[in-house]
């Protein structure tokens, strides 16, 4: 056991180290894939919006849209490999203003376009106390038990807990041992939290979503090490243990009565595909899947998995008497990527910038006055964000 948990030779050039500087491509194709299949469950399957029974209006569509919430948890997935990757080499410090300037400039966006659309059309959804706008904009409401002003929000609130978590690695150092002991006490501590009654186990544990990251985390040891049994057998795990979670999830996102109706096994088979996909990505085999629109498709992902959801359920009740239920989903669609591309060139990019550099400024201050604090031997903070800063994106992206 000892020969695997020792730091390995890093035999293959990591995803920042690639000659030719290009970004996985991949992973915005897994991405793009992931975020459509959950549109497309919230537009297709859905009824608040469309007053009606989903099964009637779109008798083909929905038998596959209803599985469309497992994006979510190949989302997870990714994030747990890309976080992984981003974060090696940095200081807390790097990795906090990193994650600070990636997340909320679009997030700040999507809360306050959904909220304009809900306080103006609340046809679906009423906005109870314009502070709970305020509070969304924190991102924090998930723990102050202040509702989302975006169901698709919970999801973020997950993100937030993971990067908590992994901060602790990132203070010890971010090492192939470390990320390994890290896997191995999150694992224990999601088998053990349902069991213990232990809020705060629980609260940090979530057993439901932790196989995803663990298993992310994972494959990005073997892309930038090697695999070897001990990491296969970490996937192999973590895989079975998403299994058990699967009738329980179809059960909150479907109904209990549709969950048990439908059949598990197109389930199980979109998380193993989501598994094989990234084992892919890990061993390298789609390196060269280096299409020109898939960086930018990539780019949209996170705004639309921020202004999709309540917005475009909001918009299809309204039109809903006017226009065909197929064209209007599409419209709908179309309008939401449109809005993507237009808050992630107007807002994110810029915002994110100077957000970057400011909050960069004051790390430095920071350690400039306590000169002790850290290790003398990390890099400066980055001013531009790199290959793996870009690759790196959380629920959505």
């Amino acid at each position: 056991m000892g020969e695997f948990v020792r730091e390995p030779k890093a035999e293959a050039l990591t995803p920042r180290e690639h000659p030719s500087g290009r970004r996985l491509a991949a992973l915005d194709f897994v991405r793009l894939s992931a975020s459509l299949f959950v549109v497309s469950y919230h537009y297709l399957v859905l009824e608040s919006a469309w007053g009606r029974a989903t099964a009637e209006i779109f008798p083909h569509g929905r038998r596959v849209a209803a599985y469309g919430w497992l994006g979510v948890e190949i989302f997870f997935l990714v994030s747990g490999f890309v976080i992984c990757m981003s974060a090696w080499g940095r200081t807390l410090g790097q990795f906090a203003v990193s994650r600070i300037s990636r997340i909320f400039p679009a997030y700040w966006a999507g809360v306050a376009f959904t909220a304009l659309v809900l306080f103006n059309w609340p046809e679906v959804r009423r906005i109870g106390k314009v502070s709970d706008v305020f509070v969304n904009l924190t991102m924090l409401q998930g723990g102050l038990r202040v509702p989302h002003i975006d169901d698709a929000y919970w999801t973020l609130f997950v993100e937030l807990k993971f990067y908590v978590l992994f901060a602790c690695v990132i203070r010890m150092g971010v090492t192939y041992r470390n990320c390994v002991a890290f896997c191995g006490l999150w694992t224990l501590a999601g088998i053990v939290a349902p069991t213990t009654g232990d809020g705060v186990l629980a609260f940090f544990a979530i057993p439901t979503c932790s196989p995803y990251f663990i298993a992310g985390i994972a494959f990005y040891l073997m892309r930038r090490f090697k695999p070897n049994m001990l990491l296969w057998g970490m996937v192999v795990l973590q895989f079975l243990l998403a299994q058990t979670h699967v009738q329980a999830r179809m059960a909150s996102n479907l109904g209990k009565e549709a969950g048990e109706r439908l059949p598990a096994w197109p389930a199980h088979l979109v998380i193993a595909l989501g598994f094989v996909l990234m084992a892919a990505i890990a061993l390298g085999f789609l390196d060269r899947v280096q299409w020109r629109w898939l960086p930018h498709a990539g780019a949209l992902t996170y705004p639309l998995y921020l202004v999709h959801m309540m917005a475009g359920l909001t918009i299809i009740h309204h039109f809903r008497d006017g226009m065909a239920p197929v064209p209007l989903a599409f419209a709908v669609t179309g309008f939401m990527l449109v809005l993507a591309w237009l808050i992630h060139r107007l807002i994110e990019r810029p915002v994110s910038r100077l957000l970057r550099t400011g909050l960069t400024k004051a790390v430095e201050d920071m350690r400039a006055e306590t000169p002790d604090s850290e290790p003398r031997t990390h890099p400066p903070l980055p001013q531009r964000s790199s290959a793996a800063e870009r690759e790196s994106v959380p629920v959505g992206r």
